[in-house]
């Protein structure tokens, strides 16, 4: 699966979209691109740690309330640039040389806050650690089958910041072989990095400064990613939601009493809540695995046929304007340097190996109930999974980590049984949480150093460095919510609504599948093998045709996550296809940047939103919508 260097490349993208091209902005010369190890700075380190302590809280906050994380991407390039461009101005002021500020630092500091934070909600404070805990246990109640005080672990900062240790860097080792793959080859779109990234090239370029003012808007995120995603990913994310909330679920509700009980709760996984989450899995994974093989496929093919191509095939000319000139030489100038600075495959293999391994020795004595042979079969098939995730990620923007968690809760949930399955399926869960969240993170920063001319090693670097800080960050940041709040408490500020459900789902899992609902497994199947299906579709059609076919990883998501922003990214799709009607040449220059104005706005404004509601400030006016009586 190596894909270092332009040896082995896919031979077509799989999304082909005028959107992706944006519009160039004024470079610095290739001699004034710092070295990846300048990328890095010790001033940049302090700054990762300062932002990474807030957005932890941050996301702590929302976790043990509402459970929905945005993508913070976006404000912690905004406040990067905020804190050294004032540190650096301020030492100015006094007389110190200080030096350039590089949207490549800024970028490290952006991939460090982001692999620092994104602990804070793979790391399970707001669901699956917390479902292990005495009060979730009472809150399901002591009389509900299969719930025992056996399964109970206490909170602790020391075995959760060893945990964290342990398992948390693996996702950074599992993808790294194919971020060309994945960025170039695949040119998938990862909307918030691509939109950070024109956000970190205006604030370092007076063109995209320019131009990042007069399209900045406090507007909504899904609009933007209607506008960046290509017609297709947005016209399936409708499809889906059309399918499952239109009539699949109406269909399924018809049959409560019959198929499911009644009078079950909306987050019961043996109601509707149940077909939600498994035919959403079914479909991931059904396109996931699909994509995975063939990318195999074809590197094994390429890798056979290196040896037969000609070296010297004859050179086709073409006459190009100067605007197509100038943006082909921008993208190769960004391929050179993607790949300048290689992380050879050996080293990806053998740190995932070795972090595995320590890992299978060390999380049994955690959570002895997961024994070591099942944590192995875990790393085993965890990059799998992580590669679904991140090309999922970068379809549609949504990171759907909870949901792969979930499949490693149920799945050894089940394997363990009643002694024990409940401890092992959410140590599981947390396994697979954290290896696939950090792999989409990573690629999702690939996209944005790609976009601004950073070094792909610098990237890695970063949010190793970023990991690390987020292993004794998250945990102590949580500690202190843990020991000032009564986290749980049904009447409290912070319940914590999903560390319920994760224990539920455990204690589902230890029953088997044959507690599912009925008809639940067939639908998985029916949909797995139509995701498996289309996807064959897509590849052995005419282009005519197959570029009208859905994606099934796009279609999933809102069978999961739900309908309401399919409307808002197919209202983006709808813009963009009247705007290149119109004017096709200002589409093209534009798109992207009213797309990242849009998420800039909305993402930025999630900072002072939280802040406000950490300290219980509401805002003055509430708005709600209801049937009438």
């Amino acid at each position: 699966m190596g894909t270092e260097g332009a040896s082995v490349e896919i031979s077509e993208p799989l999304l082909v979209s005028e959107t992706q091209k944006i519009k160039p902005v004024e470079e610095e010369p290739e001699q004034q691109i710092p070295g990846w190890k300048d990328q890095i700075t010790i001033r940049g380190l302090a700054v990762s740690a300062l932002l990474g302590t807030l957005f932890c809280i941050i996301t702590h906050k929302l976790n043990l309330t509402v459970g929905i994380i945005p993508s913070l991407n976006v404000g912690a390039g905004l406040l990067g640039f905020f804190c050294v461009k004032s540190w650096t101005g301020f030492l100015s002021k006094l007389g110190f040389q200080v030096k350039p500020f590089t949207r490549q630092e800024n970028t490290v500091i952006q991939t460090c806050v982001v692999a620092c934070y994104g602990l804070a909600f793979s790391g399970g404070f707001g669901s699956y650690l917390i479902a292990l805990d005495e009060r979730t246990y009472e809150l399901i109640g002591a009389d509900y089958p299969g719930n025992r005080i056996e399964d109970v672990k206490k909170p602790g900062l020391g075995w959760m910041i060893g945990f964290l240790f342990v398992v948390s860097f693996l996702g950074l080792f599992s993808l790294v072989p194919l971020r060309k793959v994945m960025v170039m080859d695949y040119k998938l779109t990862y909307p918030s990095g691509t939109a950070t990234a024109m956000l970190i090239n205006s604030f370092h370029t007076k063109t995209g400064a320019e131009l990042a003012g007069f399209y900045f808007d406090f507007s909504p995120t899904y609009i933007g990613c209607g506008l960046i995603c290509p017609h297709i990913v947005n016209c399936s994310v409708l499809l889906g939601a059309i399918i499952s909330w239109g009539f699949l679920w109406p269909f399924i509700s018809q049959h409560a009493g019959d198929w499911y009980p009644a009078d079950l709760g909306s987050n019961d996984f043996k109601g509707l809540y149940g077909y939600k989450v498994f035919i959403a899995i079914a479909l991931i994974l059904g396109d996931g695995i699909y994509n995975l093989i063939k990318i195999i496929a074809i590197t094994v093919k390429e890798v056979c046929n290196k040896s037969t191509k000609q070296s010297n095939l004859p050179v086709t000319t073409e006459v190009l304007d100067g605007e197509s000139s100038k943006l082909l030489m921008e993208q190769k100038r960004r391929d050179e340097i993607f790949l300048k600075d290689r992380i050879p495959f050996w080293f990806a293999a053998a740190g995932y190996v070795g972090l595995a391994a320590i890992s299978t020795a060390t999380i049994p004595v955690i959570f002895p109930p997961l024994k070591w042979y099942l944590v192995l079969s875990s790393y085993i098939v965890a990059p799998a999974l992580a590669f679904c995730n991140s090309y999922g990620t970068g379809l549609t923007d949504w990171n759907l980590t909870s949901t792969y968690g979930k499949i490693g809760l149920f799945v050894m949930a089940s394997l363990v049984g009643t002694n024990g399955g409940v401890v092992a399926g959410i140590a599981a869960c947390g396994v697979m949480m954290s290896i696939v969240s950090t792999a989409a993170d990573l690629m999702q920063d690939f996209k944005t150093g790609y976009l601004t001319l950073s070094s792909a090693k610098s990237m890695f670097v970063s949010q190793i460095v970023g990991t690390a800080m987020g292993c004794i960050i998250a945990p102590l940041t949580f500690w202190l919510f843990w020991t000032a709040f009564d986290i749980g408490s049904p009447d409290g500020p912070y319940k914590a609504p999903y560390a319920v459900i994760f224990r539920e789902m455990a204690i589902l899992g230890v029953q088997g599948f044959s507690e599912l609902p009925k008809h639940c497994m067939a639908l998985c199947c029916g949909f797995f093998v139509a995701a498996l299906v289309i996807n064959l579709l897509r590849d052995m059609t005419p282009e005519k045709i197959s570029q009208y076919i859905p994606i099934p990883m796009a279609m999933a998501v809102p069978f999961y996550i739900g309908a309401y922003f399919a409307i808002d990214m197919f209202v983006g799709t709808v813009i963009l296809f009247v705007w290149e009607r119109i004017n096709r040449k200002d589409a093209e220059n534009y798109a992207g940047a009213v797309a990242s104005g849009l998420m800039c706005g909305d993402g930025i404004w999630t900072i002072p939103s939280a802040i406000l509601s950490i300290m219980r400030i509401n805002p003055p006016i509430c708005m709600y919508f209801g049937p009438s009586l």
